[in-house]
């Protein structure tokens, strides 16, 4: 075999494989996580946490979606920032949305494409007339199969300053009881040094993308927005110094981003709390 063909062999092999990597991570996965938050042997609440659905599209009426949460039978849907995007037609957020909202109690924030998009309230009104609970600063409580949980969630800080975004979580934490699973939702993993001064049992959120290119085995992703290069908040259930545990999505952008995704299949994650 000559010196070019080689070259040309190596090229279409490497090719191929970055081809194989580029279209398996296209694929949706669903990732289980338990977490040991609550007393007494029995209880048990499932929680399906969606970020970055950016409206990309999962077939048909958002089918595949939605078989996926189906499968998983939750109590409670997360819905983590970025539903709704700033470029894409709101169709495939809303048939997501609606559908899900038929079926179990939701509950959303707002993520930074909502805000670029300048639509976040009209989506945000969307939302509440379908049936989701919208939080942006404030906290519900749900009994779920004996378990008072207070769900606070906060909008993404934007156009805000860190003062006022830092009011919201107060306002919210101020309305949650001392008897309750404390979980807060927020659009934004990298603001631990702002969750660390508060309570809460868990967080919930999404944002990165887990760096677009996610490094196997060391779980850091190659570039993620307000983390930089090499960020650690990514993907995954972090153990944060308040002995809080943070739960981050991968998310499920796909035709939104103009970069393919590598060893970072799009995700929902299944929280099961025991």
């Amino acid at each position: 075999m000559t010196k070019n063909k080689y070259r040309k062999l190596i090229v279409c092999v490497v090719l191929s494989i970055l081809i194989v990597l580029s279209v398996w991570s296209w694929l949706p996965v669903t990732e289980r996580i338990s977490l040991d938050l609550i007393e007494g042997d029995s209880s048990k609440i499932r929680v399906v946490l969606i970020t970055d659905l950016h409206s990309c599209y999962y077939g048909k009426d958002q089918n595949r979606l939605i078989d996926m949460v189906d499968d998983q039978d939750p109590d409670i849907v997360i819905l983590g920032g970025d539903i709704f995007d700033d470029r894409l037609k709101d169709d495939n957020a809303k048939k997501a949305t609606y559908r899900l909202v038929q079926k179990y109690p939701c509950y959303y924030v707002s993520g930074n494409h909502e805000f670029w998009s300048g639509r976040v309230d009209e989506m945000k009104s969307y939302l509440k007339s379908i049936g989701v609970n919208v939080l942006d600063g404030d906290c519900m409580t749900e009994c779920i199969n004996g378990i008072s949980i207070d769900i606070c969630g906060i909008d993404d800080p934007t156009y805000m300053i860190d003062k006022e975004w830092e009011e919201q979580i107060d306002t919210a934490c101020s309305q949650t009881h001392d008897s309750s699973l404390k979980i807060l939702v927020s659009h934004r993993p990298e603001r631990v040094d702002v969750y660390e001064k508060y309570d809460f049992d868990l967080i919930l959120a999404g944002h990165a993308h887990a760096g677009q290119f996610r490094i196997p085995f060391i779980n850091r992703g190659i570039f993620a927005p307000d983390q930089g290069f090499m960020a650690k908040y990514i993907n995954g259930v972090y153990k944060l110094s308040n002995n809080c545990t943070m739960v981050v999505s991968r998310g499920l952008a796909r035709e939104s981003t103009p970069l393919p995704r590598f060893f970072n299949r799009p995700q929902i994650v299944v929280i099961d709390i025991e």
